[in-house]
């Protein structure tokens, strides 16, 4: 028999709320995180909003040793790790350290350390850069710092994807709890606020321009000018119901019911793989279309890739076929940590009945036929829900989460 995998704690740190509760009440409330840039001087670049993080105040939970070899990403997965498991109330001790293990998403690695090292270097030479440049900058930090704090032993990935990293690094992480593995961290946190990082962004021509933090990011709107880019994400304890039931008053948020991937590779008059990829992760969960309570949507906010996910849904789910959600714009693209925080906020949907608006966001174009949640929270019972991510390049995956039956 297959073994299953829930999540019992969730860790999030995003630019409209740290910790779970905080961040749900925003949703609720519509707070955007959306705002002017502050951590460099934005004002030599085109593009001057982003989704930062203002109350993240790194030496009130981690340890002094931790910080000077630790890029701001890293900070925030460890702490983000630490409420996940306090949430979860797993304790040290409570599962064999090899039997333990973490799955994270990156999409680059440490672009802040990285550039104030490559600054140290060009202006002050060799001997004034930080010996923790090899590896604070890497992709695969954060698996890395996590299972040393927490003494985890068993395995270890990181999965680059890009947007679509927060997902896949989740569906990893149930692979390796069916290959027994008893609990897994899991999920991405990223940020790309510093210059190094803004210019590729600018790169791409699909940033948003605006000025107006609450007219700069509108996806399925008439208005999409682009996206705004962010930092954040969600970490999440992961492991089988019978573990779950060894803890008394352990908190079950959800089951990973499905999950699947699938690759772009720009060849012309292919098809894009989204549909495909949604159609596999709800045949991996064993359910209908019909079977899904709302759709967390990648949402780009650019017009094309708007259009492609909407005739994806509109494919699966038939024509204003199922509720919407696209509350990243509220929070920005958090590039890995993005799909990670869009299945916690799915498990959450579930666990409070609510689904949360697009704030900004009058109404998805008509032709797209889309029942776009818009304005102000929809109540009701959530008993799935399906999360959709596409990364630069091509990717495709595509989650299903369920309440545990």
């Amino acid at each position: 028999m297959t073994r299953r995998a829930v999540v019992t704690g969730i860790g999030i740190a995003a630019p409209n709320g740290l910790g779970p509760t905080s961040y749900w009440r925003a949703l609720m409330a519509g707070q955007s995180g959306i705002r002017r840039v502050t951590k460099f001087d934005i004002s030599k670049y085109r593009c001057k909003l982003g989704g930062e993080i203002p109350d993240f105040v790194p030496d009130r939970h981690l340890q002094d040793r931790i910080l000077p070899q630790s890029d701001h990403i890293t900070r925030l997965s460890l702490v983000a790790t630490d409420w996940a498991l306090r949430q979860a109330g797993v304790r040290g001790g409570d599962v064999p350290t090899d039997e333990m293990g973490v799955v994270t998403a990156a999409s680059g690695g440490g672009y802040e350390f990285g550039q104030r090292e490559l600054a140290k270097l060009h202006h002050q030479g060799p001997e004034y850069v930080s010996a923790y440049q090899s590896f604070a900058w890497f992709y695969a930090v954060n698996t890395g710092q996590i299972s040393i704090r927490h003494k985890m032993h068993g395995p270890g990935a990181v999965v680059i994807s890009e947007q679509a990293g927060g997902i896949d690094a989740i569906g990893h992480a149930r692979r390796q709890l069916r290959d027994g593995a008893n609990l897994m961290l899991t999920g991405g946190i990223d940020s790309t606020l510093c210059p190094w990082a803004w210019v590729a962004h600018q790169a791409t021509g699909r940033i948003s321009r605006s000025s107006d933090p609450t007219r700069a990011y509108l996806p399925f709107d008439e208005r999409a000018g682009g996206y705004v880019p962010g930092e954040g994400g969600a970490i999440m304890v992961l492991e089988t119901p019978e573990s779950a039931k060894k803890r008394l008053g352990t908190t079950v948020f959800g089951e990973i019911a499905g999950y699947a991937s699938t690759f772009d590779p720009g060849t012309p008059g292919r098809p894009p793989g989204l549909q495909r990829a949604i159609e596999m992760a709800l045949g991996d969960a064993g359910m209908d279309a019909s079977d899904i309570d709302v759709v967390f949507a990648d949402a780009v906010g650019e017009a094309e890739l708007d259009q492609v996910e909407a005739e994806a849904l509109k494919e699966v789910f038939g024509p204003h076929g199922v509720p919407v959600a696209a509350p990243k714009t509220m929070t920005g693209r958090l590039f890995a940590g993005g799909a990670s925080l869009d299945v916690a906020t799915a498990l959450l949907s579930m666990f409070w009945s609510a689904i949360p608006p697009a704030v900004g966001v009058r109404e998805a174009v008509p032709e797209y036929e889309m029942d776009l949640v818009v304005g102000e929270p929809r109540q009701g019972p959530v008993r799935s829900a399906l999360i959709v991510a596409r990364g630069h390049g091509g990717f495709n995956s595509a989650m299903v989460v369920r309440q545990l039956r």
